[in-house]
């Protein structure tokens, strides 16, 4: 029986890990994949979402543009390497304007649940909050509520109902460059009123010491959620982004069961430590194969360029147990 659960994706993007390769996580070769002038507007293009589509991949991507300003990107691919962005911005429709008033955008994820994609990202509505939306084609989009008051980020949903309810991760924040964060859990009978809130985890030392927050959609597996999260620590050069991996109750996913005391990869290479913003390792989407047990994550590399690595989530699930600290 396959440890994750869910569909097979024989046309994930994959490369063998290198020979030595003593990382549980390692990087593709031709890294960066999308590079940050991608579209002639775009000063940079980082932490983005991708999913499969149609037999190929679409996606939702942060374009910070030429004056700076914080935009989200609709983007298609035929082999989740090589990318073609919509020059304009996603417009997002509704029937109520305070709902759909576009003020900026970043950092989203996108989730497959029943019969739509659901897009989660930091919406601005006076201050940082979770904005809502779905798309069926990534073509036309729609807004829903924002799902908490300011100020909060990093919402990611889980792939399916949880206890007949939606489930989303989140990290209560502040307005700036926020120096604290833990991940939450919250419900929601329709996507449109959240609550139930449970603390899910909180910092700890050295990589994660300054916040933490969630990453790509947790992955379902045969022995808990697989959460591939992000951990920051304040060094004396400023923030250091890393990543680190969980495994959370399947029933219960605020119950934490195992989870990495060291990272599984942190900014170390080029392109994630020279850019606008100097060591990030950010993850936003991970694609799986329940066949073969792959993962492809795509991460933003230092807040300029988008990367891409991979892992097998049987090793991954094991250096998890192996080296927790909860």
């Amino acid at each position: 029986m396959p440890t994750i659960i869910g569909e097979s994706l024989p046309n994930i993007p994959w490369e063998d890990k290198p020979s030595g390769c003593q990382s549980v996580v390692w990087r593709y070769r031709h890294n960066p994949i999308i590079p940050r002038d991608l579209l002639p507007t775009s000063n940079s293009i980082f932490n983005s979402a991708v999913v499969p589509y149609k037999g190929q991949f679409a996606g939702v991507f942060r374009c910070d543009d030429i004056r700076r300003e914080m935009q989200l990107h609709s983007g298609k691919s035929k082999d989740g390497y090589h990318w073609t962005l919509s020059p304009e911005r996603i417009h997002f429709q509704g029937d109520d304007e305070e709902v759909i008033r576009w003020e900026y955008g970043y950092d989203p994820r996108v989730c497959w649940i029943e019969d739509r994609y659901y897009i989660t990202w930091c919406n601005g509505y006076h201050g940082p909050t979770i904005g809502v939306g779905y798309t069926y084609d990534f073509e036309k989009f729609f807004k829903l509520e924002n799902a908490f008051l300011p100020f909060n980020r990093n919402g990611v949903l889980f792939p399916r109902k949880i206890n007949g309810h939606y489930a989303m991760l989140s990290r209560p924040s502040d307005n700036g460059h926020t120096p604290f964060g833990d991940i939450f859990y919250s419900e929601s009978p329709d996507m449109t009123f959240w609550g139930r809130h449970r603390f899910v985890m909180g910092t700890k030392g050295g990589w994660q010491s300054t916040k933490i927050g969630a990453g790509p959609t947790p992955i379902e597996t045969k022995e808990g959620w697989l959460l591939i999260y992000h951990g920051v620590l304040t060094s004396c050069n400023g923030f250091v982004y890393s990543t680190g991996a969980a495994l959370l109750d399947l029933d219960k996913p605020w119950r934490v069961m195992y989870r990495t005391a060291p990272y599984i990869m942190s900014p170390q290479t080029i392109y994630e430590c020279v850019g606008d913003v100097p060591n990030v390792a950010f993850p936003c989407a991970a694609l799986t194969d329940s066949a073969t047990g792959r993962i492809a994550f795509y991460y933003g590399c230092a807040d300029t360029v988008t990367g891409l690595a991979f892992a097998q989530v049987d090793e991954l699930l094991d250096f998890v147990k192996k080296n927790s600290e909860v």
